[in-house]
Parts: structure tokens; sequence; C-alpha cells
């Protein structure tokens, strides 16, 4: 069933808060729940499809209408909700949430996946097209997290998983905007992993290398041909797993996809700016 985003459906969460959610709403649903964007393909198909194995009931969030169904009607009814969305739209994501909540009365785990990419030189493509990757990669996840934080504070031991990237560890060449929302998802996912601690909510990110998905068709970077797509959307679902059901302390926040990626985020970490920028250019001219 595919659950339309109309402004009948909006629920306004501001005034009641985690309490009155508390209050208002008996779990649903016994199994933990996830809720993902950008679910109809890729990375997020393949999370859906893992968690679903794990016994989850998951929301699947999309502008691909055709896609959500098609993955709606291989999951079933019974495991999964297809939910209409354009994440840079907070009225759509306000009618969704609402839509979700009242069917599961819980939500255990955000994971803003939904994101699009632009490549080569800045200048070369046209300004409406870097606003367009802001406008999804950090104000649609900005969206999400803002609007979510009241029924994941009223869901014990919840979380939000957002997709960064290794380009977050230093500005890319030739994915300079895509890179730039990558390094505001990451500073947005450390400030509110501290931020929200005192509800109980962990926020972390995922950072993989270039992953093997429609997002990388025709894509002009360097660094791509150079490294080149080793990892598969499943790997990264493998990862999303991990963090999901990661019971540590709130200290781990960023989780790298794969050893290349690992040994990146390492060497960032200790090099000095100039070995890092060195390291940057090698790898993008």
């Amino acid at each position: 069933m595919l659950v339309p985003c109309c402004p009948e459906n909006l629920f306004m969460v501001f005034s009641g808060g985690a309490q009155s959610l508390k209050q208002r709403h008996d779990p649903m649903e016994s199994r933990p729940c996830l809720f993902i964007t950008g679910a109809a393909a890729g990375i997020g198909r393949a999370t859906a499809r893992l968690f679903c194995r794990q016994g989850w009931f998951v929301g699947l969030a999309d502008i691909d209408r055709a896609g959500l169904l098609a993955l709606s009607e291989e999951l079933g009814d019974h495991n999964a909700m297809a939910l209409s969305l354009d994440v840079a739209c907070p009225e759509q994501w306000q009618a969704a949430l609402s839509a979700f909540h009242q069917r599961t009365g819980r939500l255990d785990v955000l994971v803003n996946n939904a994101g699009i990419l632009i490549s080569g030189p800045f200048e070369s493509n046209p300004l409406a097209r870097h606003h367009a990757v802001v406008d999804v990669n950090l104000k649609g996840l900005l969206n999400g997290c803002y609007l979510a934080k009241p029924y994941l504070a009223a869901t014990p031991q919840a979380r939000v998983i957002n997709l960064s990237s290794t380009a977050a560890l230093y500005g890319q060449a030739s994915l300079a905007t895509y890179s730039t929302t990558k390094c505001a998802v990451r500073g947005l996912t450390e400030a509110l992993n501290v931020e929200w601690q005192a509800d109980g909510i962990r926020v972390m990110d995922i950072m993989p290398m270039f992953v093997q998905t429609d997002m990388l068709t025709a894509i002009n970077a360097r660094s791509m041909d150079r490294l080149g797509a080793r990892l598969t959307a499943e790997d990264v679902a493998r990862t999303l797993w991990a963090a999901a059901t990661y019971r540590g302390g709130f200290g781990k926040v960023h989780w790298p996809v794969g050893s290349l990626a690992t040994w990146l985020m390492r060497l960032t970490r200790l090099a000095p700016d100039r070995l890092n920028r060195f390291i940057a250019k090698r790898v993008a001219t």
C-alpha cells in the first residue's frame, strides 16, 4: 500500500512533544521499526531487505513511487509500508512520519539515506543543480532529524543513522558540493549525538567510499577512476545493521565501510592538513 503525503495526513508534533506521544500511543508493533529514506533503490533497498529479513518492520520512503510499490510488494504489507516522500519538503515529512507512527506506534531507527550527486568541475554544473544537492542531501536530512525527534524520544534506545561519505573527511575535487553536504552531515551528526544523549537517542553516520549504485552513472570525477567502486549496496546495508544494533557507548559515531575507508579515516585523524590536502589532490587530479 502506498500512503500519499497530503495535507489532511499532517500531524503537528511540536506542541505535544515526546511525552504526549508516549501518553497517546501504545506500541502497535512488537517488532523494532525502521524508517528509511531513499528506499526504492540502491543502498536504501538493500537496507530495507536486510532489516526485513532480520524481523523488523520497515517504512519505505522515497520520491520514486513505482520503485516503492515494487519493493513493498516484494516485502509484503506485514513487513513494510510505502510512503511517498520528497525529503526537501517538511510537510511531506510530517505526513509520512505521522502515517508511519500511526501504523507502528514506535520509531526505533531513522535512516537518512536519500541523496543525489553532481560531479565535474564546480562551475560546469548549473547553480540550480548545486542548490538541489544541498536541498536533498543536507536540508532533507535536517528536516528528517528535526521532525522525527519526538517519535524517536518516545521510543526507548532509538537512534538516527545518517548516510555520510568518505567525501566528508576532506573536500573532494570534482565532487565539491556533494562533499560539502557530507561534511555538513558529519557535523550535524556529531552535534546531535551529544545533544540527544540526554534523550537516549544515539546519532551516528555511515561513511562509505564509492558504492556500486545508479548514482555513479556518468560520474565525472578522477577519484572514481583511480579508486573505483569496490563496495556494493549490501556492504553498506551490513554496516547500517551493525550501527543499528550496536550496544556500546555513545562515543562511536562514525562508521566507515570497508578497509580503505577505515584506513582513510585513521590517516586524516593523524595527518596534518598539508598531507591530507596532498592525498586528496593526488586522488582527484
